[in-house]
């Protein structure tokens, strides 16, 4: 899970050079300022009040051709090591011709920001999941980010950079983990009431492992195998539930709220504001705005056997 502090814990390239520049950055910085401070208290000391006017000093051209050329070495370094960073993290689909056909340009992943929570689609694949990413480790892949609203920001300190979820405008990001691991991914632009709770994990796997989950999310939810659950289904399927969310293999296909085709694999519910278990579940179907004031989930007044219905159907959904 993410350290304390995630941006000096990097654990892909991009996060690495991203590191690597604020590093030498700060070091120069703290250089500049140590130089500055010796000279200040060495200018304080030696020219402290006296009553003798000090020996006036025009300057030098050697002395001043020195001065300049110290800051501009320092500018030409910063510049090279922030365009190196730059040519690293640009994910933008450069398209060119080989062999008659274009390359260079695939998207692995298209992530939409809503009010507030994360939809993620896995480009060739039939696989749409909610606030959780899974990826292969060592492999680079282009995240195509969109907003249905209005401005998100999609940030995971230890992978990638930060990059604007823009409404009627596409992004793009590189995604990449060098090793298994669960990594903390956050909006970072303040977006309205549950900004704070519109989180989201990118769980790395070994590319075998991914491979086995993104065939099991390929495929359908087993039918309820009881009674209660079964009457669930029907309790989801009569309600607006429907009309909101998708679940793989029912009449429900909208895509208003988050998929829930297998909501009972997934670690949190609500974007990160509580861990998902049977007993969150019934409490956040109980109220939604109870746990997330301002969620576009609104208080449906279930009765306790309805609760218990849905609850008993939703945790069949693997």
């Amino acid at each position: 899970m993410q350290s304390t502090f995630p941006v000096f814990d990097p654990a892909s390239p991009q996060a690495e050079s991203i590191r690597d520049l604020f590093v030498q950055v700060l070091f120069i910085s703290a250089g500049i300022f140590g130089i500055v401070a010796v000279l200040i208290c060495v200018a304080l000391y030696k020219f402290r009040a006296r009553e003798d006017v000090p020996k006036q000093d025009f300057g030098s051209h050697r002395r001043e051709i020195a001065w300049m050329a110290g800051p501009v070495i320092i500018v030409l370094w910063i510049a090279a090591i922030s365009i190196k960073l730059m040519l690293t993290i640009n994910a933008l689909p450069v398209q060119y011709a080989k062999g008659g056909e274009h390359s260079d340009d695939r998207v692995d992943l298209i992530v939409t920001g809503h009010q507030w929570w994360w939809e993620v689609e896995y480009v060739g694949t039939d696989v749409v999941s909610a606030n959780e990413i899974h990826i292969p480790t060592g492999k680079k892949l282009r995240v195509e980010l969109r907003s249905a609203d209005v401005i998100h920001c999609f940030w995971v300190a230890q992978l990638t950079r930060k990059m604007d979820a823009i409404p009627g405008h596409t992004n793009y990001v590189w995604l990449e983990a060098n090793g298994p691991g669960v990594y903390q991914g956050r909006c970072a632009e303040y977006c309205g009431t549950q900004h704070a709770w519109m989180n989201f994990l990118v769980i790395a796997h070994d590319p075998d492992d991914y491979e086995a989950w993104v065939q099991r999310e390929s495929s359908e939810p087993a039918p309820p195998s009881n009674e209660l659950a079964e009457k669930g289904k029907a309790v989801f399927m009569d309600l607006t539930c429907s009309q909101c969310h998708a679940i793989s293999g029912t009449p429900a296909q909208e895509d208003f709220a988050p998929n829930l085709t297998h909501l009972a694999s997934r670690r949190q519910i609500g974007a990160g504001v509580i861990e998902n278990s049977k007993e969150n579940l019934h409490t956040w179907l109980a109220n939604p705005q109870a746990i997330k004031p301002g969620c576009k989930m609104p208080n449906f007044k279930l009765s306790d056997e309805q609760l218990d219905q849905l609850v008993a159907y939703l945790e069949t959904l693997e």
